[in-house]
């Protein structure tokens, strides 16, 4: 068993006891009830001059273990918001994370900008809740879903007025994730079943996703220069946690990769 799927099993067991817990009509009425997303999509294009960031609220993770205690992540994330992140991301996976909903619930009444609930889609039942805790993304990973269920879970974050970062690690990935209209990619060069880092993949799967869409990096971000590689790469945004929540100042820090800018490069495809 790969570490995708195991992680994917437990996520599955954990969700039967919140099912039960909140049946889904309850909780679709917690959603429906909701002021509106707000406009992920947007934040993450920017001016177009310059790299968006999306700070990540993450104690731990399966690859290196325990990163941060985060007593406080409203306050973290308020220090995000203030070093001007585009988004802000929730690890709400508890068992190789050590996240929770309540962390979501937390950042979501601390910044105005748009949240990120990140776990592992697997069900209908987790897009709803997500926008039932106040987030405007979601996470889809290719590599855990059919075409089908991408595009279902896909029209279904778009129903709710909300945005989904799709993760891609591989040329067939990004294509799949093209063509059910994804308007957010992210190219994680981290792989999920190893869990082994390889920069070097971002640069080549960033000149297959189409231009109309906004390329995300996702992990392997140490410090500033690889965040001015990956925008040199074709990246329009870059997702960071580790290096944020281990960090002495993550206000500066998120200034600092705000400050990079975008490159345009030649030869991506059209939709």
């Amino acid at each position: 068993m790969s570490v995708l799927d195991d992680i994917i099993s437990g996520v599955r067991e954990d969700l039967s006891v919140r099912t039960a817990e909140a049946p889904l009509a309850q909780v679709r009425a917690r959603a429906l009830d909701r002021a509106p997303a707000a406009d992920a999509l947007g934040a993450l294009r920017g001016d177009g001059r310059t790299l968006s960031v999306i700070a990540e609220v993450k104690r731990s993770s399966p690859s290196k273990g325990a990163l941060a205690a985060i007593a406080d992540p409203a306050a973290l994330a308020a220090r995000y918001e203030a070093g001007g992140a585009a988004v802000v991301s929730v690890l709400t996976e508890q068992r190789r994370f050590h996240g929770s909903l309540a962390d979501l619930d937390a950042v979501r009444t601390s910044v105005d900008i748009p949240v990120l609930r990140k776990d592992f889609t697997v069900e209908d039942y987790q897009i709803w809740e997500a926008r039932a805790h106040g987030a405007d993304l979601v996470l889809l990973i290719v590599a855990a879903l059919s075409d089908a269920q991408l595009e279902h879970f896909l029209g279904r974050t778009h129903e709710l007025g909300m945005n989904a970062l799709v993760e891609t690690h591989t040329a067939e990935e990004v294509e799949r994730a093209a063509a059910v209209g994804s308007r957010i990619i992210g190219v994680n060069v981290r792989n999920l079943k190893t869990l082994d880092i390889d920069r070097a993949v971002f640069a080549d799967l960033a000149r297959r996703i189409p231009q109309d869409a906004v390329t995300v990096a996702e992990s392997g971000v140490r410090g500033i220069g690889d965040v001015e590689e990956f925008a040199a790469q074709g990246a329009r945004a870059v997702l960071v946690g580790e290096a944020l929540v281990r960090g002495e100042d993550p206000e500066a820090a998120v200034a600092q990769f705000r400050a990079v800018p975008v490159r345009d490069l030649p030869g991506l495809q059209q939709r």
